[in-house]
């Protein structure tokens, strides 16, 4: 089984038994970011945390198989024009320069990893409208002198 097969198994099983990423990431022990980005197909989980999902959504051995394999990250040019995808890929445009020129002024010449990193998506009430709150959490990798 491929990535896309498994994630189209995955998507089919979570819509039939009615369940949310809130919730099975908990019964896995992920965060609900990471566990849909290895649904996905962008990470990989451990044997155990495949398992555990597999269990949750009764999808065979096969689904967690494919959910242990090293991915191929990256994103179908296609996916660009999706609303969401294109917005948050905006603000990388718009205030990517201000976030690097912040990111050397605090903590010198280098990079955020996102390798070692978590990021949490919340939803936060406002009278106005709701807003999305996205939280990335990543290592700075300074840049090395040789």
């Amino acid at each position: 089984m491929n990535k896309v097969e498994m994630t189209e198994a995955i998507f089919v099983a979570k819509a039939a038994k009615k369940e949310t990423w809130v919730n099975l990431a908990k019964i896995v022990g992920i965060s609900d970011v990471f566990l849909v980005s290895a649904a996905l197909g962008q990470n990989s989980l451990s044997a155990e945390d495949a398992e555990k999902l597999c269990a949750a959504l009764s999808l065979p051995a096969e689904v967690g198989a494919a959910l242990q394999a090293f991915p191929m990250k990256g994103m179908d040019p296609q996916l660009l024009q999706d609303p969401v995808i294109y917005r948050l890929q905006e603000i990388v445009y718009v205030y990517g320069p201000t976030i690097k020129e912040v990111i050397h002024e605090k903590l010198g010449n280098g990079i955020m990893s996102a390798i070692d990193f978590t990021m949490s998506v919340d939803k936060e009430e406002n009278p106005n409208g709701d807003r999305v709150v996205i939280n990335m959490n990543g290592k700075f990798l300074p840049y090395k002198k040789w």
